[in-house]
């Protein structure tokens, strides 16, 4: 069966599909869609993704997915179902979703808002108020993290699963952006350099920030 990923391989949301199915070696093509490339207005795109948003997920069959984190879930469950990226036993696998939705509710609003004002809007334009509280917004969220990545080396423990690929995307910008400041956070350091070594990782995510 082909997996067909629709979307910019400069989206986030995007680079975490791309991550898991290099991880998990599926053959799969990807079709640029979204942001210069346009292609999401249509009637045909909207029918897979109602908001016309990144990334949407074609399989055989008429088969249609969007929503990034729902999207990774899937490809495990249908594609990978003992991968340890999903752990299988209830405990260990709410563990990885928490984290999974965590990074939804609370990291992209501020790292969107940060994205969009350091790399997509002309330094003149900038809405520097609105900058300096999205770095602390996300300053607290990544202190978290960093408190959590101090007692094992992986958001879900050991090794590295589905909690991690949310958050691992977005690192790479926070380490990365010209921010005004950016608190010390060394396990966090640590994990993105654990992260680096992951040739998917290193290849599709932690790459130039446009």
């Amino acid at each position: 069966m082909m997996i067909k990923l629709w979307g910019r391989a400069n989206s986030s949301n995007v680079m975490k599909v791309i991550w898991l199915l290099e991880e998990l070696r599926l053959p799969y093509s990807r079709t640029d869609v979204g942001g210069q490339f346009g292609g999401t207005a249509t009637p045909e795109y909207r029918a897979m993704n109602p908001l016309g948003l990144v990334p949407s997920l074609e399989e055989d069959g008429g088969f249609h997915l969007f929503e990034s984190n729902v999207i990774l879930r899937y490809l495990c469950n249908a594609h990978a179902p003992s991968t340890p990226l999903y752990p299988a036993a209830p405990r260990p696998r709410a563990t990885v979703e928490a984290w999974m939705e965590f990074q939804q509710t609370a990291l992209n609003r501020p790292m969107g808002t940060l994205f969009m004002g350091l790399v997509r809007t002309a330094p003149e334009q900038r809405d520097q108020a609105a900058i300096t509280a999205a770095t602390a917004e996300a300053a607290g969220i990544w202190a978290i993290i960093d408190q959590r990545l101090g007692t094992m080396p992986y958001l879900a423990g050991d090794a590295l699963t589905l909690a991690d690929i949310p958050f691992g995307v977005h690192v790479h910008r926070w380490l990365n952006l010209d921010l005004p400041t950016r608190p010390a956070a060394p396990h966090l350091t640590a994990w993105y350099q654990r992260l680096l070594t992951r040739p998917a990782y290193k290849t599709h995510c932690a790459i130039k920030i446009t």
